[in-house]
């Protein structure tokens, strides 16, 4: 990603007064958050308004309109989930285990950026991504270089990919029901419900997944789900229940569990 410049030469006193007004609410990267919205902003105008807005509580992503994931660009907008670093560890899990796939699906897709970021990495693939939410869906369409399809889990997807699909990433929704109202104000406030409830123990989505997944699979190909490490044990039992060849994949450094199951 090329550096950011500001686009009005904005001075010192500017400068500070924004990181001054981060701080005061809240923000614990102050000064990073300040670089990005000043280079953002247009016009001191759209400074005061960008800077209005994420000390009301807008995540930073939704305030500047994009996000980092993988070294690429993520549009995102109000209403749709904002893509978390510790996915990455999801991409780089997918290209582990099946590096030269031609056939790739994003589910549960929110902007699309897992489907773009393994796009980039792998190089030209068929790429599919679906999501139920009609916000995500259009977010999706300005980051996925390929088709984007609305509706629930498999049953967005064209009938023939049935057999095809080397890589099936699902960053399925895993907060069970009774903690969503604990998440963090950004989260429970700016984010669809959707993307965040998984059930009751927050595995309902994820076994769908699990259990489809076989059907739509190439012979080698994987599907990944991200989940937490109290629920990893429930959620690698779903995956094996289904057929597959399961794993647990873990990053300390991102705090990220990633079910691996591969069709054997």
């Amino acid at each position: 990603m090329p550096p950011l410049s500001p686009s009005f030469p904005p001075s010192p006193a500017t400068r500070d007064s924004v990181v001054a007004a981060l701080r005061a609410a809240g923000c614990v990267f102050a000064e990073d958050e300040a670089e990005l919205i000043l280079a953002t902003a247009g016009t001191p105008d759209e400074l005061a308004v960008l800077v209005e807005r994420r000390v009301a509580g807008l995540p930073l992503e939704l305030v500047v309109g994009w996000a980092q994931f993988r070294g690429l660009r993520i549009a995102v907008e109000p209403g749709v989930f904002v893509p978390r670093r510790r996915t990455e560890f999801l991409v780089e899990q997918a290209l582990a285990q099946v590096p030269g796939a031609s056939v790739v699906v994003d589910l549960c897709c929110g902007s699309g950026a897992v489907g773009a970021a393994l796009a980039s990495s792998l190089g030209p693939v068929e790429l599919h991504a679906a999501d139920l939410d009609p916000a995500a869906v259009r977010c999706a369409r300005r980051n996925v270089d390929g088709r984007v399809h609305q509706g629930d889990l498999f049953t967005a997807l064209p009938r023939g990919l049935r057999g095809r699909i080397d890589i099936l990433a699902a960053n399925v929704p895993y907060v069970p029901t009774d903690e969503v109202s604990l998440l963090p104000a950004e989260a429970r406030d700016h984010e669809p419900l959707t993307a965040l409830d998984g059930g009751s123990d927050g595995l309902d989505v994820l076994r769908r997944v699990a259990a489809g997944a076989p059907d739509w699979l190439a012979p080698g190909g994987c599907v990944l789900v991200e989940t937490s490490e109290r629920q990893a044990a429930a959620a690698l039992e779903a995956f094996t229940a289904s057929g597959l060849t399961s794993r647990l994949a873990v990053s300390e450094e991102l705090y990220a569990t990633v079910v691996v199951g591969v069709l054997d």
